[in-house]
Parts: structure tokens; C-alpha cells; sequence
């Protein structure tokens, strides 16, 4: 009998709505695909010193929520799971930490090297939106080549946000031309979802999917991140 599928959410629960629709949300994916999966929310503090051991999930997910209690403990579980390929998904906060990460770890960033940045200071890399997407319904444009397209199977979708903050168009040019692809963007060309091209399945979007999934119709994306995690954990078995 295989064991149960493991995700590990990465943020700081306190039970509002998105938190209690991103465990819903897995749960209506699994019951589709037919899986058994237990779920552990996990405190950002606990990887401030990155000794918190990842090793016993099989999928993780940087959740919305925040500013959390410690930004650099997220972006070492970010880290941690982009560098063992393991099934990955951040959604809202968790988009703007895995930029963060990426410019730190991968570009190499001083400014984003610095323990103490603040996403929500003023800055070149995290932005406010011009326009606020908290409770907005918006099209995205998905690119046809992309793995995105795969899972989706059309070029435009409409998805749920509750988002203020979005990435600088120069930092969204950067990351896409060192392989963190922006993959869905609106009418404004401006990032929605983006992916990690060398990774098995590295996904990140300023709308939170979790919003608009149901027993009914699962998410698309969540399925698939959950199947990835299965996949994941065959491997290891």
C-alpha cells in the first residue's frame, strides 16, 4: 500500500481564508487523482537558521500570508526546495519570496543578499501594483510554449487574486532572461505565474489558485503539483 503523499506548507498559519482554501484546495485535487495526502503547515521562523529538515515532505508550497514572521526563513525553504528539485508552488507572498530567493541565491543580488531587505519598503525588485488586485477576477495570457500551456491546454484563463504587490518590469526582464520564466502575463505584459525551466515542476503566481478550486473542478495547476509530489515520492520509496 503506498504511503500517503506529503506537503509541507511553508508560512504562518493563522487561518484565513486563503489558508484554509490552499488546504481545501489540495484536497479536492487529491480526492480526484485518487491520492492520500497528509498536510503540515510549518512556521517561517523555523528555517531562520536553516536547520529545519525538509527531507519528509514530498511537494512544498509557499503559501499567501505575507509579511511572514520571518522573511529569510521562507526564502530558505524556497532555496532548499528549488535546489533539491522538489515539487514547488508559492502563490502571492509566496511569488515575491521565490523572486527574492532567486535574485539572492542565483543572480547573486547584493542588494537582495542583505538579511535585512524589506519587500515592502520601497525598492527596485517588489513593487505595488498600480492598480490593486485584492478580491480582482483577471485574464492571463499564457505562453504556448511553456509548460504552463501543457497543464492548462489554452492561451487564456481568468484567475482570482488578493494581491497588492507585483515585481519591477526591469526585475521581471532579469529573472526571465536567467531562467525564471514568466510564463502568464496580463494585458499589461507585467508577470502573473512564472517557472523555473531547469526545475520538474517550479511554479509561482501572483493569483492564488486555491480561490476558484472545488471538489467539482479541481485546479488544474494544484492537480498537477500534486501529482508531481506523488511522482516525487515513488521515486524515493
Amino acid at each position: 500500500m503506498s504511503r500517503k503523499v506529503r506537503i509541507g506548507i511553508i508560512g504562518d498559519y493563522d487561518g484565513r481564508p486563503s489558508h484554509l482554501a490552499t488546504e481545501e484546495a489540495l484536497k479536492h485535487s487529491a480526492k480526484k487523482l485518487g491520492m492520500e495526502i497528509q498536510i503540515k503547515w510549518i512556521d517561517t521562523v523555523e528555517f531562520e537558521k536553516d536547520e529545519q529538515d525538509l527531507q519528509c515532505f514530498d511537494g512544498l508550497w509557499c503559501a499567501p500570508g505575507s509579511p511572514y514572521k520571518s522573511m529569510n526563513g521562507a526564502i530558505n525553504a524556497i532555496q532548499y526546495a528549488r535546489e533539491n528539485d522538489y515539487p514547488f508552488i508559492g502563490t502571492c507572498g509566496g511569488f515575491q519570496h521565490a523572486v527574492i530567493e532567486y535574485g539572492r541565491n542565483v543572480l547573486q543580488i547584493n542588494n537582495l543578499k542583505d538579511i535585512n531587505f524589506n519587500p515592502y519598503d520601497a525598492n527596485d525588485f517588489i513593487t505595488a501594483l498600480s492598480c490593486s488586485l485584492l478580491g480582482q477576477e483577471k485574464r492571463i495570457f499564457i505562453d504556448k510554449n511553456s509548460k504552463l500551456y501543457n497543464i492548462y491546454d489554452c492561451t487564456e484563463i481568468i484567475e482570482k487574486y488578493n494581491c497588492s504587490f507585483g515585481l519591477n518590469k526591469d526585475f521581471q526582464n532579469l529573472l526571465n532572461q536567467n531562467g525564471f520564466k514568466v510564463v502568464g502575463t496580463d494585458e499589461n505584459e507585467e508577470a502573473r505565474i512564472m517557472t523555473i525551466k531547469d526545475n520538474t515542476f517550479f511554479f509561482v503566481s501572483l493569483f492564488q489558485p486555491q480561490l476558484s478550486s472545488t471538489y467539482e473542478n479541481p485546479h488544474p495547476l494544484i492537480s498537477k503539483y500534486l501529482s508531481s509530489a506523488k511522482t516525487f515520492s515513488d521515486a524515493r520509496s
